[in-house]
């Protein structure tokens, strides 16, 4: 495997470029059974759809990938997407961490570290999310990213097999928690 292109580092973890040959790898987090439940999808993805949806993303302007790599022995541990609306500069923000790489309060400085490219970087005005309300752990994860309640979407996902609310987060610029890695990188 290739050697991850590190964009933005943070205290332990690093943004990077999304590499091809990791695909299998992104393709095992998304249908870890943990993951499905999460998004409130009922099925996995087969290999066939996954590897043909890297290719129409790749270049996407509007669909901005980061590798999420553990600094300490360069491991991919998760992916961080920015859905982009550029008319509005807003995105919708998604994470998936790879199985073993969960419960380690890597979500948070992901969120973080995408948060920070997002409003100091691509220069958005916003950045949402949807989170199942009974995902306890991410919902603080969020939070602690900068992410703020904004909304509830009612029975709208699933959750071992039973409907639930859906809440809404968002990100302001202003609720950006402090120090910036963007920032700090630069010398500002």
């Amino acid at each position: 495997m290739t050697d991850p292109h590190i964009l933005l580092t943070g205290q332990s973890l690093a943004l990077a470029m999304p590499r091809q040959d990791m695909l299998p790898e992104y393709h095992r987090w998304e249908n870890d059974a943990r993951t499905i439940l999460g998004y409130g999808n009922q099925w996995a993805q087969s290999w066939e759809v996954r590897a043909a949806g890297y290719e129409r993303q790749r270049g996407n302007e509007r669909f901005q990938q980061f590798e999420v790599v553990r600094l300490e022995d360069n491991t991919a541990v998760g992916m961080t997407i920015l859905e982009v609306n550029t008319y509005v500069r807003t995105a919708e923000f998604v994470i998936v961490l790879a199985p073993e790489a969960r419960g380690k309060g890597y979500a948070a400085e992901a969120s973080r570290l995408t948060l920070d490219w997002a409003f100091h970087l691509a220069a958005l005005r916003m950045v949402w999310l949807k989170v199942l309300e009974p995902n306890r752990a991410g919902i603080a994860a969020y939070e602690k990213a900068g992410f703020r309640p904004a909304g509830r979407l009612r029975q709208s996902g699933f959750w071992l097999g039973q409907p639930v609310d859906e809440l809404l987060m968002d990100a302001l610029p202003e609720n950006f928690p402090v120090p910036s890695a963007v920032t700090a990188t630069l010398g500002t």
